[in-house]
């Protein structure tokens, strides 16, 4: 994006950050700034529900409007807030800026009288930054709080000029649900590292089969900095290939919240210092991280009787250390109290914790990264963490049951780990879409099973690379794939489980395990 790449390698995030806008001020105090958000209150839409807005930072009036007939949304994308039960955010785009942006809901297709207008965020990038050209984007977002638990809710988006309640726009409309009050089962699905491709549009088909409650992505979310190395030196770096990713994601994120972790690929140093101010402009997430000015993809959720936890590895990254020790700590602080508090809760069995780089992991690209290991492996164990989902390596890699480090029980295909008493399951699922990595031994997955009893692999340490050779490597399956979860709560004092499937773009599973443990 602009730097010498020598000067780039002795460069933070936040000093990255700095070069640009010093470089590029001129250019940005025309166009009126590189972020800039304009937000609106909400209203009431149905009864005990009410929306609101973000705060913004900056407010700048836009000259840039065009005729809002001519003009449709697009890139629909939910998220849960803080409660899911209660909470939801409806995020679009629109390819220009519009008047009046807006959201229709209601609890029946043929009744949307209800209107909210929206919060805009305008993201600016200057020519020269990489390759995106002279390019703003306009994202919209409507927060929605005091919903019904359990409730299916229809929507619209649009401006002045494009009305979904018209006839004509009914076509137009999305659907989202709320968790329900009480503990029922269902199914999630994850996977990381998608980009835009053909692989990338097929898993998202086949995540839309599988009916999903909602969705995690594992880090490494559309590409648009191509290098991963949060590097300002990376002249490959379009923000236009966002409104790509968000176009592909549609089909399954305009029903199905779409709960993203930040990867590698996601630091783009241009908009703000920790390298998160796009994903900020585009994403609204839950907002109970331990520090959102630098760690916005930090967060947590709780559906049903699961509890889900996103952490940015980026923190604590020795491989790729543009935003080592971002966090100061915190991150990891927070994240000993969330798992405190879960595993002391009455209504949480399971807890599955979501991000990108690997704990765990054989392939011969990234492998396992010793910051976590360092940091977050201990927690795991000694919180008896129920599943582990990471991308980063380009593959479908699972472990045994591993605990100190070792492996603390042998889980075949089709086996049960019980992780109050046994360990700690860790998938790769980091093949939704970019080109494959490789591993040093064969693949072995379901109905090809191919055991070995040791994998050269290596792992990523402050001073560099340090070679290992592992046991714990199960079922290795290099091509597209998925996770799939089935939720099945059960009565106390009986096992709840969680049943864990990979399934290849194919559609054909290439691996299963169970999960279990007894209900509170």
């Amino acid at each position: 994006m602009g730097v010498p790449e020598r000067l780039a390698e002795r460069m933070s995030m936040a000093e990255q950050h700095e070069y640009l806008r010093a470089r590029f001020s001129r250019r940005t105090m025309i166009r009126g700034g590189a972020v800039t958000l304009g937000a609106v209150a909400g209203g009431a839409f149905v009864p005990g529900a009410t929306a609101q807005a973000a705060v913004p930072t900056q407010t700048v009036a836009s000259t840039e409007t065009v005729d809002g007939s001519l003009v449709a949304p697009f890139g629909r994308h939910l998220a849960f807030g803080n409660d899911p039960r209660t909470e939801i955010t409806v995020s679009w785009q629109v390819p220009v800026a519009v008047k009046k942006p807006f959201i229709r809901i209601g609890a029946r297709p043929w009744d949307l009288s209800r209107k909210i207008e929206a919060e805009v965020r305008t993201l600016y990038t200057p020519a020269g930054v990489g390759a995106s050209g002279d390019h703003t984007q306009y994202y919209l977002h409507a927060k929605l709080t005091h919903l019904r638990p359990g409730q299916t809710y229809y929507y619209g988006v649009g401006h002045a000029g494009f009305d979904p309640a018209e006839p004509h726009l009914l076509g137009t409309l999305g659907t989202f649900t709320t968790a329900p009050a009480r503990k029922e089962p269902f199914t999630f699905t994850a996977f990381g590292d998608q980009g835009v491709s053909y692989h990338g549009l097929a898993n998202d088909s086949l995540i839309l089969g599988q009916d999903p409650v909602f969705h995690l992505h594992a880090g490494d979310i559309a590409y648009a900095d191509p290098s991963g190395a949060g590097k300002t030196a990376d002249t490959g770096f379009d923000s236009r290939v966002w409104d790509q990713f968000l176009a592909q994601t549609e089909s399954v994120s305009k029903s199905v919240p779409w709960m993203v972790s930040y990867g590698n690929h996601d630091m783009e140093a241009w908009y703000s210092p920790n390298g998160y101010g796009g994903e900020e402009a585009r994403f609204t997430l839950p907002d109970n991280g331990p520090d959102k000015a630098h760690l916005p993809g930090v967060y947590s959720f709780v559906y049903g009787n699961t509890a889900v936890i996103s952490l940015d590895p980026n923190d604590v990254s020795f491989e790729i250390p543009a935003n080592l020790g971002i966090s100061g700590g915190t991150q990891t602080t927070w994240f000993e109290a969330q798992l405190k508090k879960y595993r002391a809760s009455k209504d949480v069995d399971f807890i599955v914790v979501f991000f990108h780089h690997c704990a765990y992991c054989t392939s011969t690209a990234h492998a396992s990264e010793g910051g976590v290991r360092q940091e977050w492996v201990p927690l795991f164990e000694k919180y008896t963490v129920d599943l582990v989902i990471n991308g980063h390596n380009h593959q479908y890699e699972r472990t045994d049951v591993i605990k100190g480090n070792e492996v603390a029980k042998k889980l075949p295909i089709g086996g049960t780990a019980y992780p109050e008493t046994e360990g700690v399951v860790y998938v790769t699922a980091g093949a939704a879409g970019r080109s494959l990595y490789a591993f040093t031994a064969p693949d072995s997955y379901e109905g090809h099973e191919h055991e070995v009893d040791s994998v050269a692999s290596f792992i990523n340490l402050k001073d560099g690379k340090q070679n290992e050779t592992v046991a714990w490597s199960r079922v290795r399956y290099l091509n597209y794939s998925f996770l799939r979860v089935d939720v099945t709560p059960a009565p106390k004092g009986r096992y709840t489980t969680l049943k864990v499937q990979g399934i290849a773009e194919t559609g054909d599973r290439i691996d299963h395990f169970t999960v279990a443990r007894k209900a509170k």
